[in-house]
């Protein structure tokens, strides 16, 4: 009883210190060129562009979460605070410069035809918004495909006929499920690689693009992930999201093969988590089509809550195929607002991850002994996912991939805002990790009753 009531007054004290989380203005600034060393530290403006980020408001004083670019190439993230009175191009471009270099692009190779699937229901809204980016693709090859899953009022069927006619097709799927929409636009789409985003997405002109031109250069590669900023910085929910890393994966391109085990990934691959994450995804169309799409039973939507783009990953891991993570590959994602948002989104995460890894167990047996010889990685991993994570200071050591405090006078964890992936800028509450733990253990028990629910309507798991 007494510790019911302590649980209870920790979280009360905890939402109390969330609420206090100022928004953050989101910006992008593109610098021109081939960056030298004789330009470090300069405050020169000249053929600097700053611009808010999607939707967003001019720059004003004040905190502004800044992708930085590089001739129009995403190079990494910062923190600036603008100072009354002062140019923001100025101040932040002077913070921009202090970037670690990056290695030139490559070339790209002309991108195979690609279709772009986006599973929907009731957001017509924030429908129109994604797919207005995705008509702007500069993709020389692509089609585009709205998903919608078990809808309630012909909302979405009208936008798209509406608004958008012949360029781009609507698909209607009644049972509800993210991962089962998703295969309902597997079986409907026409191009060599398919492409998946979420409703609440913006995507940059040339996500197609960056995302889909690495199937061109290898052809062993199943999967390809990109990056994910946030589009907003509004609310303490999408504030604290974003300083705990979001779903961001740095900047710094990566090639995962089976064949070769990163050194650095123990646990590869069943700690999927650090390849990508739904919203930016796309497969070979045959190989995801081979491994027979998405387990039904997982995603958004189900009883299992989650995990539908993890088992996508790994199950064209475990049939030898690479996953390459393209950090040019953009999209400005709409993080939930709400403290009643994270707690759902938290314990759904935590459900997820053991969701799916239930159903890649009971889709390939064969894994299981490197799973077995993965455990006590894997309970060490859990623990650290689950953990409170307190603030903790920038060191500058992870700028490229957006450093934590980049630019804050005084610099890290006292600026009290986010500046990179994982900077840990405000205390993750012990009430969120809880529920995630809860998750954790709900999601085998949720994996399997999706199963059966599937049953009912006539479809089985894989």
């Amino acid at each position: 009883m007494a510790g019911g009531r302590r649980a209870r007054q920790e979280t009360r004290r905890e939402i109390e210190q969330f609420l206090s989380i100022g928004p953050v203005q989101v910006a992008e600034l593109d610098l021109p060129g081939a960056r030298g060393a004789e330009d470090r530290g300069t405050a020169d403006t000249e053929g600097v562009e700053l611009r808010p980020g999607p939707g967003g408001a001019p720059i004003t004083p004040g905190s502004v979460f800044v992708l930085v670019r590089r001739a129009g190439r995403p190079v990494g993230t910062l923190l600036g605070q603008v100072p009354d009175g002062a140019d923001p191009v100025a101040v932040l471009a002077g913070l921009a410069r202090e970037l670690p270099p990056q290695a030139p692009p490559e070339p790209l190779p002309v991108p195979p035809s690609a279709s772009v699937v986006v599973a929907t229901r009731e957001r017509a809204g924030r429908l129109a918004r994604a797919l207005d980016s995705l008509l702007a693709q500069d993709h020389p090859d692509f089609e585009i495909v709205v998903v919608d899953n078990a809808p309630v009022t012909e909302e979405t069927r009208e936008l798209v006929e509406r608004k958008y006619g012949e360029r781009v097709r609507y698909v209607c799927e009644p049972v509800p499920g993210l991962a089962i929409a998703h295969n309902r636009g597997l079986a409907a789409v026409h191009g060599r690689v398919v492409a998946f985003t979420d409703d609440d997405v913006v995507a940059d002109p040339r996500w197609l693009t960056e995302l889909t031109a690495p199937f061109a250069a290898d052809p062993g590669l199943g999967c390809a992930t990109g990056l994910i900023l946030p589009a907003r910085l509004r609310t303490p929910a999408q504030v604290l999201l974003e300083s705990h890393g979001g779903f961001a994966k740095g900047f710094v391109p990566r090639t995962y093969d089976p064949a070769r085990p990163p050194a650095d990934e123990p646990l590869f691959p069943f700690t999927a988590g650090r390849f990508g994450s739904g919203a930016n995804m796309a497969f070979r169309t045959s190989v995801l089509r081979a491994v027979g799409g998405f387990d039904p039973a997982t995603g958004a939507g189900t009883r299992a809550r989650g995990g539908d783009d993890l088992y996508g990953f790994v199950r064209v891991l475990a049939e030898g195929r690479r996953l390459r993570y393209t950090p040019s590959a953009l999209v400005w994602h709409h993080h939930r607002e709400t403290w009643r948002d994270l707690e759902t989104q938290a314990y759904g995460y935590g459900a997820g991850l053991t969701a799916y890894l239930t159903a890649i167990l009971v889709s390939r047996p064969a894994l299981l002994p490197a799973f077995l010889a993965r455990v006590p990685g894997g309970l060490a991993h859990a623990r650290g996912l689950t953990a409170v994570r307190g603030p903790e200071a920038g060191d500058g050591a992870g700028a490229a991939g957006g450093g934590a405090g980049a630019g804050v006078p005084g610099g890290g964890a006292g600026a009290g805002v986010p500046g990179g992936h994982d900077s840990r800028t405000h205390p993750w509450p012990r009430r969120l990790s809880r529920l995630q733990r809860r998750g954790m253990l709900y999601g085998p028990v949720g994996y399997l009753r999706a199963r059966r629910a599937l049953r009912t309507v006539g479809l089985e798991a894989r």
